[in-house]
């Protein structure tokens, strides 16, 4: 079959739900992904023709895509901070605003002693551990998470990116404190409210664990609260605490910081002018 029909299935079975870029965008990632093939290849050679084997490929892959499973999920990783990171549902796709939180860190221990410790609640697939791992070798990275599954992921990606990172699994709204101290504790935790919904895309509800999603519209500093005690009782002096945050509740949950006795608290937007991070130092 000629691989240009098969980008007019595409087309055909998927631009009623998603716009043309985006189909065109999929397309040439199945096939990078699936069969090895540039996404200018069609330019080239516009009469290439593909395998039976290459085509159950691109139409399984149709199928997910059609039942609005996103890409990421469908191809099995996705990039990070230019880091191939394996994901699949039991893990949230990683956001390019995370990878503004980790610069954010990254900045700020450029000059610093590499022999810090770092520790990731929430990590999910690993991403933020990770990257900083890759980026500064010689911090010492701890990640944790509820999930058992979740870990399963970060650990195979901790492996796939040849850096050493120990992982916890324990629920941070029933632990006491962190087994020790230190430099900086980095967090993604859930924070969509359950009015939010209404604003997402089908492919994320339908997809995306709802554990690393969702807080209760009552209590939407579920896991801002017990994240800053935790780091309250864990930062080394002058230790420093970053989260991603809900772009309605900077303000809310820089006050809890506050509470909580931080200093030099500061909100920082996203590359789409949201208040999306917030970087709190411990006192001493």
């Amino acid at each position: 079959m000629l691989l240009k029909e098969i980008k007019d299935i595409y087309h055909k079975e998927l631009d009623e739900n998603y716009p043309k870029e985006e189909v065109d965008s999929m397309f040439y990632l199945m096939i990078e992904h699936f069969l090895g093939l540039e996404q200018f290849i069609l330019a080239i050679d516009p009469g290439i023709v593909i395998t039976k084997e290459e085509e159950q490929y691109m139409f399984e892959g149709l199928s997910k895509l059609k039942k609005e499973q996103p890409i990421q999920y469908v191809l099995g990783e996705t990039t990070f901070m230019d880091f191939k990171i394996m994901v699949n549902e039991s893990v949230l796709i990683p956001r390019p605003e995370t990878e503004e939180l980790v610069n954010w860190v990254l900045e700020d221990i450029e000059n610093l002693d590499d022999n810090l410790k770092i520790i990731d609640i929430g990590t999910g697939s690993g991403c933020i551990a990770i990257s900083l791992s890759k980026l500064k070798p010689n911090i010492r990275a701890t990640a944790m998470d509820i999930s058992k599954s979740a870990l399963e992921v970060a650990k195979k990606n901790a492996l796939e990116n040849d850096v050493n990172i120990e992982f916890i699994q324990a629920d941070i709204l029933k632990i006491p404190s962190l087994k020790e101290n230190y430099d900086i504790i980095v967090s993604n935790p859930p924070y969509v409210r359950e009015m939010e919904k209404d604003k997402m895309h089908n492919n994320v509800l339908k997809n995306e664990p709802n554990l690393a999603l969702f807080v209760p519209d009552e209590d939407p500093l579920l896991f801002y609260k017990p994240i800053a005690k935790l780091a309250k009782n864990s930062l080394t002096p002058k230790g420093v605490l970053y989260m991603e945050i809900n772009q309605y509740l900077g303000e809310a949950i820089k006050e809890l910081m506050e509470e909580f006795g931080f200093t030099e608290i500061e909100l920082r937007k996203d590359i789409f002018g949201n208040d999306r991070m917030i970087k709190a130092k411990q006192t001493g």
